[in-house]
């Protein structure tokens, strides 16, 4: 499998919008005018996190992104995500979603996630995280292949997540 991460720019941003109004994007991410604002706000550097489309044997095949926890521990995000600020600065978060559902269970997340990561510890990244919806079974299956482990449940605004770190021996 040949994977690449491109930066989101504006002329992806169709693309995007088409992912998030399916089913299987809707029942774990945002409002879709709300999530394309957050990435029209990273493409033009209103917010520190880092947009990519996955490219898979020159396929875009989905979205991953990482954000900065310090720049989390303030309002709106510190009160929507009080856990945020149980973590040092140093940590990143990791968000994925899946382009089209004929995409999933099929192990693209874990692998995905998996190069991804490792390209965030060659730019020195160590404390890594990731916040599944607690119900989100499919998603927390794929992560913890990609070498993340259960650290516990936490509250937030819209309901219940499940914090995982990166502790690395990811299975294949």
């Amino acid at each position: 499998m040949d994977c690449r991460f491109q930066p989101v720019t504006h002329q992806d941003l169709q693309l995007l919008r088409a992912w998030m109004e399916t089913p299987h994007w809707q029942e774990w991410w945002g409002e879709v005018d709300t999530e394309i604002g957050y990435i029209k706000d990273m493409i033009e550097g209103r917010d520190s996190t880092r947009p990519f489309v996955f490219v898979i044997d020159d396929v875009p095949t989905g979205y991953i992104q990482y954000w900065f926890l310090r720049d989390a521990k303030q309002p709106p995000w510190s009160s929507q995500s009080p856990w945020v600020l149980d973590f040092d600065d140093e940590t990143i978060g990791v968000d994925l979603g899946i382009g089209e559902a004929a995409h999933l269970s099929i192990g693209i997340g874990s692998r995905v996630l998996r190069a991804f990561v490792a390209q965030r510890v060659k730019e020195g990244f160590t404390k890594i995280i990731i916040d599944p919806d607690i119900e989100n079974k499919r998603a927390i299956h794929a992560y913890e292949k990609a070498g993340f482990v259960r650290i516990r449940e936490a509250d937030e605004q819209d309901g219940s997540v499940l914090l995982m770190q990166w502790k690395g021996n990811p299975t294949s």
